[in-house]
């Protein structure tokens, strides 16, 4: 990862962290290698988790643990509730037909008031990020995953599932969006 993937990653990750409550059990899907339990360690509760599918193996990184493998089908079965579920990054690799078990998966694991948090970029992120890729200023993470998904759809996904929308914001210079799903207390 070169230093421009880690501005922009760090960037998420801080836009995400104004939407988990301080002492939150954190899901990271998409993890990577736990910058978000680094970049956070001080202000969430130990036993998080983080699920990344180029994750090696499973390792302890800064509170939380790390597991290889997809959400939900490779999260450990005695992995609980969690106050709030991050996928920074994530939903424009998710194939259409498997979002809405991602949608139910995420309800499933949620505390009640729990927070989903997700950042999602915008069409034109993708062949700006081609172009900084070409010259090697990015690695440009699995950028061959992306399929054109559409920003707008993201509601479509979580509300059948029960989630609230409490937010979506615009960041990174109208590149990348924000969306804060609450699930109900009921």
């Amino acid at each position: 990862m070169k230093a421009t993937d880690r501005i922009l990653q760090r960037w998420r990750i801080a836009k995400a962290a104004k939407w988990i409550p301080k002492g939150a059990r954190v899901l990271d899907v998409g993890c990577a290698d736990g910058a978000l339990f680094r970049q956070l360690r001080h202000r969430l509760a130990p036993g998080g988790i983080g699920i990344d599918h180029d994750l090696a193996q499973r390792t302890e990184a800064y509170g939380a643990v790390l597991y290889p493998g997809i959400f939900p089908a490779d999260l450990p079965p005695a992995a609980g509730i969690f106050d709030a579920i991050t996928m920074l990054a994530v939903l424009e690799h998710v194939p259409t037909d498997a979002q809405p078990a991602l949608a139910n998966a995420c309800r499933e694991h949620l505390a009640p008031g729990g927070r989903l948090i997700i950042s999602v970029p915008s069409a034109l992120v993708d062949p700006i990020l081609d172009a900084l890729k070409a010259v090697r200023i990015i690695d440009g993470m699995e950028l061959e995953e992306h399929y054109g998904f559409e920003v707008g759809s993201t509601p479509a996904i979580f509300e059948p599932a029960g989630f609230r929308l409490l937010l979506r914001r615009r960041f990174q210079l109208g590149l990348n969006n924000l969306f804060v799903f609450e699930k109900p207390w009921h």
